[in-house]
Order: structure tokens, then C-alpha cells, then sequence
């Protein structure tokens, strides 16, 4: 893979050719190396990674969650594009070179990692905070869950849990299937009075849907501090702040105590470094709900979870795309 080396210098960023603090990375690959180069990309310490999968915006334009949209469909789905936002600053081409090295590594690890055609592109940060708005209408994303866009209405239901959501920076909207399976996955297991922890909450979703189910607490932590901003002024819309709790923190380093419940949407190598730390975090008989990983990753997350005295209970899957349901051992 060769580099356009003038788009990518963050020299010719701050000398004006782009001119403002987030750069946008943009990488051709497949659908099986997708999680990996999003993984890479968090490593370096992107403020967010979007994939843009032509396969879920197809399936989404054909089943009709999506009560009107004028998005064409995508006659090649083959090419996943993985988008990331890094800060223009010192250490941004050591980034670049660290994320070059690392994707050729990948082939070495037997997946195919695609065309490997980059981009990078300004962004001024409400640019980046609106242009994915085309792609979110209301959908129902559980038996009771529904995720609404702030901006627009929604004829809600007796039974309905609208979560209204306005994700900014901090992406989440609930229409990918990681986050949908999360959303099914908390409909069954929160019991009302549950303590919940929120691992890398994004926008907030899982927090907020935790809480309109019926739990007394959740404890959401992300790294990122636009994440964190974002989430607390959507548990404020949905007037959950007696209940939701947001910190900016590292993974599980920013929870003390134990929940009935953890959640972690994040990507198959995060939720396994996570597991060595997971059942100190969890009360005996506890729910570990996981998601964000590719069908192919099933197997080694299973096996790291038994590892760890967490029995899997339930794998939930979609669109390539699996959840898990597990609980926590009795030694």
C-alpha cells in the first residue's frame, strides 16, 4: 500500500492545506479485515472509527426499518470503507507510519486486507458531527427499544422505550447490529434495581436503554472525552441523569465495585483483553453482555471467556455480526 504522502503530511495540515485539528482517515479493505484495521486505528488513538458497510445500508434500504430514505443502493459490496479521526498534532505522521506497518501486517495473519487505497481529508469538527445524519431515521432496533434522532419525530407506542439520541461525535446511533444486539441483549437480562457498567459507552445508547429498562444504576466510562460530552448530554435528553453516571476513563480502570451487569461494545481483541479483569467486576452470578465481534471471532472469544469462569449462555447474531451472553461461574 503506498501512501499519498502530500495528502497525508500533517505539515501541509497545519500550514493551511487543511487548516483544522481532526484529520479523516479513509481505508479500502474487506469485510473480513474491517474489525481489524478499526482495532488499529483505536490503538493509535483515533477519537472514533466509522465502517462503512455497503452490505448493512443494503439490508436496511430492503427491510424497511428506515421509513423513508433517498440513500441509493450499493451495487459493490465487497469494499468496506474504515474511516478514522486523529488529531492534527506532533505526533500524527508517526501515526500514519505506525498504521502502515501494522496493515501490511495483516495479511501475515492470513486475512485478506483488500485494496488498501487510503485517503485523508479535513474535517471541521460540526462537519464531522452532521454528515452521517442522511443515514439515521427511528428504528426499532428490540421487542421494546426504539432509537430516535433528535431532530426528528416518532409516534411512539404503548410499549415503546424511546431512546432519543443526538450521537455527534461520538457515533453510535443503534442501527449497527452490535449495538441493536446489545439493545436485545439488556431487554432480557435487566432486572429492576441491576447495577450496570457501561465500558466504552460512545454515545450513551446502552447506558440510556439500561436505565429505561429498569436499572437503578449504571456507571458509563469512555476514553475519549468528546464520547463523554456526547453521552451526558444524551442521558440529560433522555432524562435519565439520576440514574446514568458518565466519566471519561480507560476501559475498566475507571469502575470500582461490582455490577450485576457489564456491557462492553467494543471489538473482539478489546472484549478479550478485558476478560482477565471482568470477573472481579462482576457479583456472583453476574451478566457479561459483549458485542462488536465479526462472526469469525466467535470461537476465540468463547474460549477466552471460559478461560476466565464466564459461561457463555447465549450467542446472538446478525449480519456477520455476534453478541454474547455470559455468566459469570460459581468458582
Amino acid at each position: 500500500m503506498d501512501f499519498p504522502k502530500e495528502k497525508l503530511s500533517s505539515d501541509s495540515i497545519k500550514k493551511g492545506r487543511f487548516g483544522m485539528k481532526w484529520a479523516e482517515i479513509s481505508i479500502q479493505t474487506t469485510h473480513e479485515a474491517a474489525e481489524t484495521v478499526a482495532n488499529i486505528f483505536h490503538e493509535l488513538g483515533s477519537s472514533g472509527v466509522v465502517i462503512e458497510d455497503p452490505k448493512l445500508v443494503n439490508s436496511y434500504l430492503t427491510s424497511g426499518v428506515w421509513d423513508y430514505s433517498d440513500i441509493p443502493k450499493e451495487s459493490n459490496t465487497e469494499v468496506v470503507i474504515v474511516k478514522a479521526y486523529l488529531p492534527v498534532d506532533d505526533q500524527l505522521d508517526d501515526k500514519l507510519r505506525n498504521f502502515e506497518e501494522e496493515f501490511q501486517q495483516i495479511s501475515f495473519r492470513g486475512m485478506d486486507k483488500g485494496k488498501g487505497e487510503m485517503q485523508c481529508r479535513e474535517v471541521q469538527e460540526e462537519d464531522w458531527a452532521s454528515s452521517w445524519k442522511e443515514f439515521f431515521h427511528p428504528i426499532k432496533v428490540g421487542q421494546f427499544i426504539v432509537i430516535k434522532p433528535s431532530w426528528e419525530e416518532y409516534e411512539a407506542a404503548a410499549d415503546d422505550l424511546v431512546i432519543e439520541l443526538d450521537p455527534g461525535m461520538a457515533f453510535g446511533t443503534g442501527t449497527h447490529q452490535t449495538t441493536s444486539m446489545c439493545c436485545r441483549a439488556l431487554e432480557e437480562v435487566v432486572k429492576h434495581g441491576d447495577l450496570v457498567f457501561d465500558v466504552g459507552t460512545g454515545s450513551g445508547i446502552l447506558s440510556i436503554a439500561a436505565a429505561k429498562l429498569g436499572a437503578a444504576s449504571v456507571k458509563a466510562v469512555d476514553l475519549d472525552s468528546v464520547a463523554v460530552r456526547v453521552a451526558k448530554e444524551n442521558v440529560d435528553i433522555n432524562h435519565v441523569e439520576h440514574i446514568v453516571n458518565v466519566d471519561q476513563g480507560d476501559l475498566l480502570t475507571g469502575f470500582a465495585g461490582q455490577a450485576d451487569i457489564v456491557i462492553a461494545n467494543i471489538i473482539a481483541d478489546v472484549v478479550i483483553k478485558l476478560l482477565v479483569d471482568i470477573p472481579a467486576r462482576l457479583k456472583a452470578n453476574g451478566i457479561f453482555i459483549a458485542s462488536g465481534i465479526i462472526t469469525e471471532r466467535l470461537s476465540d472469544v468463547a474460549a477466552a471467556m471460559l478461560e476466565h469462569n464466564l459461561l457463555v449462555e447465549k450467542v446472538i447474531e446478525e449480519g456477520g455480526w455476534v453478541a454474547i451472553i455470559a455468566r459469570k461461574g460459581g468458582h
